[in-house]
């Protein structure tokens, strides 16, 4: 069987991207169609063994970010590949619209699909570019025509698989097509190896990008207002003036680490107290599956991708409560400091000596990366014999 992988482009290393790399592992000798690709980067450097085919486009995108305002370009980009001589064809699509590759009728089309793009349906984005007048004027334009464009490329997809039930209702919602849920793959054996005679110590972590819409100005904010040491392991994505931001405002017991090597971070999650996880509405959110492969609990914020992980006073403690009061800003259902300073003091008080490290490390199995590559094989030959019966 003739297998081609289709990726929005190899620059930042984050969820979508260990999904491509257990893609790569289950189809080793597909090739992986990209917009752009940096060879220097970490996510290049990640598949710098693998045959890389990039767009027409390459080197324009890579040109001081030029790939976010020139997205308008999608629809050109993604159409020029031929991708006639393979039997299947495996999309990641998220934000820069990989599903509208053209494939011929005898192809199996299957579209793992982290998210619609988020910028596009009115879901918070590490940037907010709605702040900036001239920016939100041409985001308008060009989303009404991209909006339909995304629909048009979603009908062209044979199967969706859906990262999460949150991710598969936003399928449903605006592409009205059904999907698969199969979660994304976690090193959960290997974390487990690492971290299994680890001791907590006294800080909090938090695991993410350096971007906007991940509550990190929220974690800061709140470990500066209680003296908890809290540590970030990210590095900065996109345009980088929000890291400068937060960097302003940190007080002495914040520590920024950047990227980590993997080793470094299992090792980190293994020694914190808990993982703060507060983005208001993830797709999914595989750190937190981490932290509980380690051992550890996590204080997530109710919402997004976040309720399908985490068990309410077992492996983990939700906030604010199910039916919260407004938030000061008026955009509703989000985290605020005083939610977060409630949630911590519940935590310390109560769900730090009755949450077990089995019972994480437990939970955490369920998404395997060897459950990942398994689920997708029983999928991808589902769908074959399928088209076997006619």
């Amino acid at each position: 069987m003739r297998v081609a992988l289709v990726h929005d482009y190899l620059k930042e290393y984050g969820g979508a991207e260990r999904v491509l790399e257990a893609l790569t592992e289950i189809y080793p000798q597909a090739p992986i169609y990209t917009a752009f690709y940096v060879p220097d980067s970490v996510a290049g450097k990640a598949f710098a063994g693998k045959k890389i085919i990039t767009s027409w486009a390459n080197w324009l995108l890579q040109v001081k970010n030029l790939y976010s305002p020139l997205r308008f370009l999608t629809p050109l980009i993604w159409e020029s590949f031929d991708l006639r001589n393979f039997d299947l064809v495996i999309s990641s699509a998220s934000w820069y619209i990989t599903k509208s590759i053209i494939t011929k009728p005898s192809t199996l089309h299957l579209c793992y699909c982290h998210t619609p793009p988020r910028w596009l349906y009115g879901y918070r984005t590490a940037i907010e570019w709605k702040k900036f007048l001239p920016i939100r004027v041409y985001g308008q334009i060009l989303a009404f025509f991209l909006r339909k464009y995304d629909f048009l490329a979603a009908q062209r997809v044979d199967e969706f698989i859906a990262n999460s039930a949150n991710t598969e209702q936003r399928i449903a919602k605006f592409y009205r097509r059904e999907a698969t849920v199969i979660y994304p793959p976690v090193e959960v054996k290997k974390i487990m190896k690492v971290t299994k005679s680890l001791k907590p110590k006294d800080y909090f972590l938090v695991v993410s990008r350096v971007v906007g819409g991940k509550g990190l100005d929220l974690a800061i904010e709140v470990a500066n207002r209680l003296k908890i040491n809290l540590k970030i392991v990210g590095e900065p994505a996109g345009l980088r003036w929000e890291e400068g931001k937060l960097r302003r405002i940190k007080g002495g017991t914040v520590e920024f680490l950047g990227r980590v090597s993997d080793q470094e971070l299992w090792r980190l999650y293994g020694e914190c107290q808990a993982l703060l996880a507060l983005a208001s509405d993830e797709d999914f959110g595989i750190t937190l599956v981490e932290a509980m492969a380690a051992g550890r609990p996590v204080i997530a914020f109710r919402g997004g991708g976040y309720v399908e992980s985490v068990i309410e006073g077992k492996t983990g403690l939700f906030f604010p409560p199910a039916t919260p009061a407004r938030s000061a800003g008026g955009r509703g259902n989000e985290p605020t400091s005083e939610s977060l300073i409630q949630a911590i003091n519940r935590f310390n008080d109560i769900y730090q000596y009755s949450i077990k490290p089995a019972d994480c490390r437990g939970q955490a199995e369920k998404f395997s990366k060897e459950r990942f590559k398994r689920e997708i094989k029983e999928f991808v030959g589902g769908e074959y014999a399928r088209i076997a019966r006619g």
